[in-house]
């Protein structure tokens, strides 16, 4: 019987003895690091991801009711904490391309012909994705910032910020 197929050890390393889940993260590691480093690209990732993996493994493994079900369960922790981590990853990338969306628009902006255009365009945009703009654009604010200041999440900002973008740019295109 492997070590990760003991109950035996399972059962004492839920009851806080230190060594017996050593030994189990001994026998378990290599799997779950393979597997992690599959699913993401980078090894540093990948190594947070499987650190993370395995507190979550130690704070939890005292609720599993199951032994047998030792492997399973630190693989669906293992999915999970990858899954909230590419997440958390995708959301950074996302917020990064709408900064340097940012960047890029604010320039032509700064001509004073072109900034009463606008201003005259964002009073025929939506309510809602004029503030968002207005208040990222011309007053500096974060999205997190907005987010907070319009009590939305960060995604519906991230939308209203899309939605008003499209609208300015299809109003500013077609002659009043």
């Amino acid at each position: 019987m492997k070590p990760i197929d003991d109950p035996r050890l399972i059962l004492r390393a839920q009851a806080g003895d230190l060594a017996a889940f050593e030994q189990l993260v001994r026998t378990i590691e290599p799997a779950l690091r393979r597997y992690v480093g599959r699913l993401v690209s980078r090894r540093s990732v990948a190594d947070d991801i499987l650190q993370e993996t395995l507190l979550r493994i130690w704070r939890g493994l005292r609720w599993l009711n199951e032994p047998s079900l030792f492997r399973a369960w630190a693989y669906r922790i293992a999915t999970r904490e990858t899954h909230r981590l590419m997440g958390r990853e995708r959301k950074r990338e996302e917020t990064r391309a709408d900064e340097s969306e940012l960047e890029a628009l604010q320039a032509p902006f700064s001509d004073p012909a072109q900034r009463l255009d606008l201003e005259s365009t964002l009073m025929r945009i939506s309510p809602l994705a004029r503030t968002v703009l207005v208040a990222h654009y011309f007053e500096g604010l974060s999205l997190e910032d907005v987010a907070a200041a319009v009590e939305a999440p960060i995604g519906t900002v991230k939308s209203r910020l899309a939605s008003g973008l499209k609208q300015a740019r299809a109003l500013m295109e077609t002659p009043p």
